[in-house]
């Protein structure tokens, strides 16, 4: 809690009022204080701030801070953790706190760190005159997974090759920032910190516009330029392709976050093919040149060609499209050999080999072990080294010597006497901690900061701050996302000198031209989710009207149910397992369950193994939609989230009650309502929107259908069936409509004259056929231009059959109270509906399309 013995006149936190609630860790240096008794300035005026803010406000904007990263969909996956794969990410609202004079040494080091790994990639896979010569021994490279010998020549000539550089940096008690390990194969975080900055000029704008802080947009425009000037073709107008493994890695919301806000397309390796040396964008257009790739993969698995053949998350023939210069990939393929800790021990001597210069940001002390004097050290001062192996797991990564027992010391000693060169050893080195906000109150934390560098022209540009960690518990060390860490933004002061060059610095001359404007290409996979979105978003809602309704009848009749009721109960609650097509449902239930169907109703609601129940669609909803989170809105992001989050929390996580089950069917809808409206108003009715919406057509026409088969086929006696035929059109939205157009009873007639044929009812039949036909009418054509479609053709065909029957020839008895015309239409009609769903996946969410789509595409444009 924070303390309350400030005077209410004291303008600053003094250091005895921080020491009254801030016990530091002894022997640690912490990064608040100047002097053991002397907090910093800067440090004691934020402080300041936060103490008249008061504890349970300041608690209020932490919660403030975790609504917004939630809503918008800030997650970090956590692999082997099924209950919580997606955990929300955590943000700390006390800052990391950097002074410009002190981020002006961090800034140098950073840049000479770059440059000095830049030139020992280009060497390794050059000329490798650094092996040749000794300065680096052989067996620390090749022992080394990162080595990549089939990349070896693949990295042709520019200016940079190490286009983004990250390292983590921590201060060790002297007070002086060590790096503990250096990023360079696809560095992850600078997207999470620009979305924490984002958060927090929210749940804190007065004390951060006070503070004065740097900003980090520069950066990001320095990486879009940087990314525009690497390709090899097309400079003017790259594309530009951010390559994921897929929305289970650890760091996918960075990806679609980048992508989204630095408007490069997502794909993952499926994606994307090479042909005659060149990579290819598989889209609905036809395949599309991409100039580069910015990849999130591991390089091994970027080529199953050529590299690791066991990937599935690459492109098959990347490597050579690389070689003829074709493609420029950032960073290069090979470049995670840097992230060999065995070269910290090297790095000094390498420094003044190529720069002439000692580093400005020291490594932590580093003993690689194949060589026979630092063997010897390591074996004899196992406790107090930290010993891990040159090539990092999820298994076993860092020992820390002095936690060892006897045995295990031991064994250890003979691993590393075995396989000297896949071993290093570091010196053990404390943290530095800073004040974090756990709990409501205050306590120190050990910390790290991930920088990032951007390679900009002769130079790199540094993000002035970063993606700063701690600890979850006081005394951890390890600051890691998959152990639970907690991340903070770092705020590096402004100076005066700052804003002066900022404003000094004369704008660039912006002439008034007219641009062409750009469409990203819809990929192939995307168009599949975006398609079952719509789909599984139908399901959802078809579902819960009609399990509505059912809930609704139970209530109502529950004191006085009379047979015709009763009789109704049973007919909806058989409709219900054939619109969710949870068989065998209540198709087979006994009279017991059919008469309190209580139990299997929240079943249906809850259960998270079933499919089709309202769980299962809604898990499915959020996972396509996921699954392209860079094509959504923050705000359409929000609806979905609110959609899940809602049902899981009032649903799935308590002992609901039909009544209040009743209660949540009704938000659901509203959730379901307001992603209908963002996506109606806000998307472009470009590729996405029309798949989106496609889709919804589709799973309408098919849910009705069912109902109604379901429902009116057969015959009833009149009251019976004047209660389901209210049920009915209260489950498809239209009980309103039919009251205030025909003014009558309800008769079976207009009721499917409304439901079936008229084309200006949304909820009508036609009107999903004559909107799924405008829809994929506005795809790209895999037919000779003039001639339909295979779906338009089977859509034109069940349109016409339907738009020419009278609705009484439908209502012909049979002996078996059987409305025959009225099934053999309705059935034939879905029968077409799964036949046009095939064809849609087969046409445009087939891969192998794309070269055919490509052809036709290329003989359009021939004159």
């Amino acid at each position: 809690m924070l303390t309350e013995s400030v005077l209410a006149d004291s303008k600053y936190f003094t250091a005895n009022d921080v020491g009254q609630y801030y016990a530091t860790q002894l022997g640690n240096y912490d990064e608040m204080y100047a002097t053991a008794t002397q907090a910093l300035p800067y440090w004691e005026r934020f402080m300041g701030a936060l103490d008249r803010l008061g504890d349970a406000e300041l608690e209020q904007r932490r919660r403030e801070a975790q609504r917004l990263l939630r809503e918008n969909g800030v997650t970090y996956n956590v692999y082997g953790d099924a209950q919580k794969l997606s955990r929300p990410w955590r943000l700390d609202p006390i800052p990391l706190l950097i002074s410009s004079e002190e981020w002006l040494s961090i800034d140098a080091g950073l840049k000479q760190r770059a440059d000095l790994l830049d030139l020992i990639l280009k060497d390794l896979y050059g000329k490798q005159s650094l092996l040749k010569k000794g300065l680096l021994p052989s067996a620390v490279i090749y022992a080394h997974h990162g080595f990549l010998r089939p990349c070896v020549g693949a990295i042709y000539q520019k200016q940079r090759h190490l286009t983004l550089y990250s390292a983590n940096l921590a201060r060790g008690p002297n007070g002086r920032m060590w790096v503990l390990d250096d990023r360079t194969q696809a560095p992850s975080g600078s997207g999470y910190a620009l979305e924490n900055r984002t958060v927090m000029t929210r749940v804190l704008p007065d004390i951060f516009r006070e503070t004065q802080v740097q900003r980090l947009g520069g950066f990001f425009k320095s990486l879009q330029q940087e990314l525009t000037e690497l390709a090899p073709h097309n400079k003017e107008d790259p594309r530009i392709v951010i390559l994921t493994p897929g929305s289970l890695n650890e760091t996918y919301f960075e990806h679609a976050y980048l992508a989204s806000h630095l408007g490069f397309t997502l794909a993952q390796g499926d994606d994307l093919t090479v042909r005659d040396g060149r990579v290819w964008l598989k889209s609905l257009e036809g395949l599309q040149a991409v100039d580069v790739l910015l990849r999130r993969v591991d390089d091994s698995f970027c080529d199953p060609l050529a590299l690791n053949s066991h990937s599935r998350l690459g492109v098959a023939g990347l490597l050579e499209a690389v070689r003829r210069s074709n493609v420029a990939v950032a960073n290069p393929l090979g470049s995670s050999v840097l992230e060999n800790p065995a070269l910290l021990a090297f790095l000094p001597r390498l420094s003044r080999y190529f720069l002439n210069q000692e580093l400005k940001l020291p490594s932590v002390a580093t003993w690689w072990c194949g060589q026979k004097r630092e063997r010897d050290f390591v074996l004899q001062n196992l406790d107090r080294l930290v010993i891990k192996p040159i090539n990092r797991s999820h298994a076993q990564y860092a020992l820390f010597g002095g936690l060892l027992s006897a045995a295990e010391k031991t064994s250890l000693r003979v691993q590393i006497t075995a396989k000297p060169n896949a071993y290093i050893a570091q010196e053990q080195v404390s943290f530095s901690t800073l004040p974090a906000f756990i709990n409501q109150h205050i306590e120190p934390r050990n910390a790290v900061l991930r920088t990032f560098c951007v390679a900009n022209g002769a130079d790199y540009a540094v993000m002035p701050g970063g993606l700063t960690r701690i600890a979850p518990n006081k005394a951890a060390f390890s600051v890691s996302n998959q152990e639970g860490g907690i991340s903070k933004d770092t705020w590096v002061l402004a100076t005066g000198s700052d804003k002066a060059n900022e404003v000094k610095t004369p704008p660039k001359q912006i002439v008034s031209v007219q641009l062409a404007a750009v469409t990203e290409p819809l990929t192939s996979r995307a168009a599949d989710n975006m398609f079952w979105v719509g789909r599984h978003l139908e399901r959802t809602e078809a579902s819960a009207r009609l399990l509505r309704v059912i809930l609704f009848k139970l209530l109502e009749t529950a004191d006085d149910p009379v047979t015709i009721d009763t009789d109704c109960q049973i007919l909806l609650l058989r409709a219900l397992t054939q619109v969710t097509g949870t068989y065998p449902g209540f198709i087979k239930a006994s009279d017991a369950e059919l008469k309190s169907p209580y139990t299997r109703l929240l079943a249906l609601a809850k259960d998270q193994h079933r499919h089709g129940t309202l769980y299962a669609n809604i898990h499915a909803l959020v996972q396509s939609a996921n699954s392209i989170r860079d094509l959504w809105s923050q705000d359409t992001w929000r609806s979905i989230d609110h959609i899940q989050r809602r049902w899981q929390t009032r649903v799935i996580d308590i002992d609901c009650t039909v009544e209040q089950l009743q209660k949540q069917l009704d938000d659901l809808l509203s959730g379901i309502v307001a992603f209908t409206g963002l996506t109606s108003e806000n998307m472009p009715r470009e590729a996405a929107w029309l798949m989106l919406y496609g889709g919804r057509r589709l799973e309408r026409a098919q849910t009705l259908i069912a109902l109604l088969r379901a429902t009116l086929v057969l015959k009833h006696a009149e009251p019976l069936q004047n209660q389901v035929l209210e049920a009915v059109l209260r489950a498809t939205d239209s009980l309103t409509l039919y009251q205030r157009r025909y003014r009558a009873f309800m008769q079976l007639p207009m009721v499917l004259e409304l439901l079936l044929f008229d084309e200006t009812h949304p909820r009508s039949l036609v009107y999903q056929l004559h909107q799924l036909s405008n829809h994929l009418s506005g795809l790209p054509k895999t037919t000779a231009r003039g001639q339909l479609s295979e779906c338009e053709r089977l859509i034109l065909k069940v349109y016409t059959d339907i738009r020419l029957c009278k609705t009484l020839d439908l209502l012909i008895e049979t002996p078996a109270d059987v409305y025959i015309e009225l099934e053999d239409l309705l059935s034939t009609t879905a029968t077409v509906l799964w036949k046009i769903a095939d064809v849609i996946a087969e046409t445009y969410f087939s891969h192998a399309q794309s070269a055919q789509l490509l052809i036709l595409k290329s003989r359009e444009d021939e004159p």
